[in-house]
């Protein structure tokens, strides 16, 4: 079954070329196209995609507060954030706002396609040459104080999943350190989101690094 994607740029011309890159994809689909952030609350609502390409700065509505009414309307659709720069500022409220990761603009066509296929399955998205530093300033600002669970309600084994998460690795990388399968790994993840109360792999990136568990390596 073909991802669906919906893009959100205010430039056409860049809605063009994701569209050609995308649609040379086999399992990718390009479902609908929006031109500001308004456009693509109202889109993400009636097409229902899979994956929202969204562009950070847009008018009328910037992708961060659409993909906070994305959110909060309970869509299932993730957002991956599309960026000019690797230290975009907006790229903090973005994974607050609930994003599922970020790819930087002239990123290879390769790592675009990558991203929408690691983010459909689940995964997240930062792009590896910032990932560190994006999140270790993003957990150094304030933050809105947090409903969910802490994680003294994990098992051991779920903390240990937890750690590597925040590490950047995916589920094959960490059922190859943990000795078990894709599969359990997955589950456990599911698990872990489930007691914190958290979205997405993104959000439990974040609770690691705001509840001490991962070091500065």
């Amino acid at each position: 079954m073909s991802t669906r994607v919906l893009l959100a740029d205010d430039q056409a011309v860049m809605r063009y070329g994701l569209r050609l890159i995308l649609e040379g994809e086999p399992d990718l689909d390009v479902v609908g196209e929006a031109g500001d952030g308004e456009a693509a609350v109202a889109a993400v609502e009636r097409l229902r995609p899979d994956i929202v390409l969204m562009d950070i700065r847009m008018p009328r509505l910037d992708g961060i507060e659409a993909v906070r009414r994305i959110v909060a309307s309970g869509a299932p659709t993730r957002a991956l954030m599309l960026t000019t720069f690797d230290l975009d500022d907006y790229v903090f409220g973005a994974l607050r706002a609930g994003a599922s990761g970020f790819l930087l603009k002239d990123a290879p066509p390769e790592d675009l396609v990558a991203a929408v296929r690691l983010v459909a399955e689940g995964e997240a998205l930062l792009a590896p040459s910032v990932t560190r530093r994006v999140i270790e300033e993003f957990v150094r600002r304030p933050a809105p104080a947090r409903n969910g669970g802490t994680h003294e309600a994990l098992t051991a084994r779920e903390l240990e999943v937890l750690r590597r998460v925040a590490r950047g690795l995916t589920n094959a990388e960490i059922a190859a350190e943990l000795f078990v399968s894709r599969t359990t790994v997955k589950t456990h993840v599911a698990r872990l989101l489930a007691k914190l109360g958290l979205r997405d792999r993104v959000q439990a990136v974040v609770h690691a690094y705001e509840h001490g568990l991962v070091d500065g390596r």
